[in-house]
């Protein structure tokens, strides 16, 4: 008796069947089924592009970022047709429905899906991670230039003004990021009139207890260091030589403590208050902060070296020595590194956002947080079991993988 072989097919619609292979078990269907009960984002009524199947699209407009809309859906359905699970009646949509689609989904769904997603990835075993068994991070930002229209460039202005000003509108993202894995876990997105500084203080909410958040000497500001200091993580920020610092007694690695001070104290006040704490007393926090100062050079920047002072609220030198604490200072590199994959690997080098509104820009910059982040979290991933430092696997390489994965596996149903 001869033997029949019955090829499944999908149930329901074409696109239910929508994957982004490797990547679907990041952001797997339960969580964004939560995510669009969440930010009541579900259709009224049967679309050919569902919000499940769009916010998937989204994430995948940040691995394909140089293609057109209609090549994006091309690649995400693109072998359902060679595995038999293709509907002759179905086509990739145009680019106007897929426009419209993305409006419909809006920012919030996206947004949100990175807030729950994005979590911190390294494990207790992977290298570099830690200091003194707090996980390394660090905050920075950078900007993208976005399509000149004219609701990009309400929104999000341009740098400089008159001739000098930028040829495109820019985005400003100020991002926290795992400095081992390269993973941003946090990010905040506005206009490139908001500094650095006024981002970040949204970021708050992403540290905590256990961690070392890095960060450069442009975030400094007396009122900001003290509000991520009440979350429990400790800091170590580095800070320019305008910040006054009250010496309250050296230390026995050269390191030594000092009061960092709120602005607009007299000389004569800030004098005090230094020799009350060498006193043994204590000075109120929305005043003084005691902190501990590690002063080092790094010779090979310029002829002269490069001075660099960083204030830490870890105080004891026997928990963590200053010559570790500048040692781990410089992976707040890893921050750059982080920023520049999104805008150089995966947007393209030099590259404009070409979404025309506000809202599907900042769509656009999510769905590229997300695919970053879900490629460095499978790096990590790879090199925890090989027993490598993260470092030492490529980011292009890793990119390339999941591009050829989502190509291949495009109808594996998440």
């Amino acid at each position: 008796m001869p033997v029949v072989t019955l090829q499944a097919q999908p149930s329901g619609r074409l696109t239910d069947h929508i994957g982004l292979g490797v990547l679907s078990a990041r952001f797997h269907r339960d969580l964004i089924e939560e995510v669009i009960n969440r930010t009541g984002c579900r259709e009224k009524r049967s679309r050919r592009l569902p919000a499940h199947v769009m916010i998937r699209y989204v994430v995948a407009m940040g691995l394909y970022a140089e293609e057109s809309a209609e090549e994006v859906m091309r690649r995400l359905v693109g072998s359902l047709r060679t595995m038999a699970s293709w509907s002759d009646d179905w086509q990739v949509p145009t680019g106007s429905a897929i426009t419209q689609a993305r409006q419909r989904l809006g920012v919030a769904p996206v947004k949100e899906l990175f807030g729950r997603a994005a979590v911190p990835v390294a494990s207790t075993g992977t290298k570099g991670a830690w200091l003194a068994r707090r996980r390394l991070m660090a905050i920075d930002g950078t900007s993208f230039d976005v399509a000149d229209t004219p609701a990009n460039v309400e929104r999000f202005g341009r740098m400089g003004s008159g001739p000098k000003a930028s040829a495109y509108p820019k985005l400003q993202v100020t991002a926290v990021v795992e400095c081992a894995s390269r993973a941003v876990v946090g990010a905040v997105l506005g206009p490139c009139s908001t500094g650095e500084r006024t981002q970040a203080a949204e970021l708050t909410g992403v540290v905590e207890p256990g961690m070392l958040l890095l960060a450069d000497s442009g975030f400094y500001s007396f009122e900001l260091f003290g509000r991520f200091a009440a979350t429990g993580t400790d800091l170590a920020w580095r800070v320019g030589a305008s910040v006054s610092l009250g010496l309250v007694r050296w230390l026995p690695d050269g390191s030594y403590l000092a009061l960092i001070y709120r602005p607009g104290l007299s000389a004569e006040r800030r004098r005090r208050l230094a020799q009350t704490v060498q006193d043994g007393g204590e000075v109120a926090a929305d005043t003084a902060r005691l902190v501990r100062v590690v002063d080092y050079t790094v010779p090979d920047r310029n002829p002269d070296g490069e001075f660099i002072t960083v204030i830490t609220t870890m105080l004891d030198p026997h928990e963590v020595s200053a010559m570790d604490l500048a040692t781990a200072y410089h992976d707040r590199w890893q921050e750059e590194t982080a920023l520049n994959e999104i805008k150089s690997d995966l947007r393209g080098r030099g590259e404009v956002l070409r979404s025309k509104t506000p809202d599907l820009v900042e769509q656009q910059v999510w769905g590229l947080l997300l695919a970053h982040y879900a490629i460095r979290a499978l790096l990590v991933d790879a090199a925890d079991e090989a027993g490598y430092h993260p470092d030492r696997l490529s980011f292009i390489r890793g990119l390339r993988l999941v591009r050829r994965q989502v190509t291949d596996q495009a109808a594996v149903s998440p």
